[in-house]
């Protein structure tokens, strides 16, 4: 019989946490939080969670808060004698900073998994991290889950004749290479050269779309700003349609406005992060019953290879 584990969420992922729990047949466990007047908070467990397995769910995008109330929930678990404390880590914030590109900057991705195993975590669950390297960052146990598990299915009902898969940088050829394999379909790379973050000096595409429906795909949208600019130039390139299907929707400053001023069709993105904005361009693909089929198999022990799918 499978050992009941309980489930948390921090604030910044409420509702997904709600969404998993339901999915897992579960209620959310209760957390309260006491918020001083300087800023200043203290998370608490309003049940005991002793000899459990304990799931501890929040994306960690900022404010570097969400962060931080998860290391606190971390703590606490360990402190009350939680068996195991699994951080449910949907989006991964910080893992654009995987590497040193430039001398005197920090490996922030690397900082934050420190810090996660410090805080007393035994294993992590996230999905499409910006790195897969990330994962070498732990000593413990990570789970990484992909968003093709839903996303191939979702573009397979479209029934899109001519289909292409792109990819809007060269860091995602691994990803279109994947995704083509598993449709059928072929596959372009486009090339963009950067001046300086987030502001794109050129783009070139490298394959042909003239008369194709091109998908593209990426981990994330933040700033839209190479997204948009790669569905213009594929639109330019002859392209029937372009659509875009990206994990982790940060979108970010008037990201949302460039998408619905840009050539691209829709925009799919899943629910690791919070959306306040809506556009008739956006879809969300919900990752509650993934994550918690995920999970009821690490509380039982049983193998979850069948869920690592690029």
């Amino acid at each position: 019989m499978e050992p009941v584990a309980k489930i948390f969420a921090g604030q910044a992922s409420e509702a997904l946490a709600a969404s998993i729990a339901e999915a897992y047949g579960q209620p959310l466990g209760k957390v309260n939080m006491l918020n001083f007047s300087d800023g200043e908070f203290q998370p608490s467990f309003e049940e005991s969670v002793r000899g459990s397995r304990v799931f501890l769910i929040q994306s960690t995008m900022p404010s570097s808060d969400n962060l931080f109330e998860l290391l606190q929930m971390i703590d606490a678990a360990k402190r009350a004698s939680a068996r195991h404390v699994t951080a449910v880590i949907p989006y991964f914030g910080y893992a654009r900073q995987d590497r040193k590109d430039k001398p005197r900057v920090p490996i922030t991705a690397k900082l934050v998994a420190k810090l996660i195993e410090a805080a007393g975590a035994t294993r992590v669950m996230t999905m499409d991290l910006h790195a897969d390297q990330i994962q070498g960052f732990f000593e413990r146990p990570v789970d990484h889950l992909y968003s093709s598990t839903l996303f191939i299915s979702d573009i397979e009902a479209l029934k899109l004749d001519d289909l292409t898969i792109a990819s809007p940088d060269m860091g995602g050829s691994k990803r279109a290479t994947a995704y083509g394999n598993q449709l059928g379909a072929e596959v372009v790379i486009c090339y963009k050269q950067r001046k300086k973050a987030n502001v794109i000096d050129k783009m070139t595409v490298i394959g042909d779309v003239a008369g194709r429906n091109v998908v593209l795909l990426d981990d994330m949208v933040d700033t839209a700003g190479t997204l948009t600019k790669a569905a213009d130039m594929l639109m330019e390139q002859g392209a029937k349609s372009v659509r875009a299907y990206c994990t982790h929707g940060v979108l970010s400053g008037n990201a949302l406005e460039r998408i619905e001023n840009s050539a691209l069709q829709e925009l799919v993105i899943t629910d690791t992060i919070p959306q306040t904005q809506s556009s008739p361009k956006l879809r969300v693909v919900p990752i509650g019953k993934l994550f918690a089929a995920v999970m009821h198999k690490v509380n039982s022990n049983e193998s979850i290879s069948g869920h690592f799918v690029m």
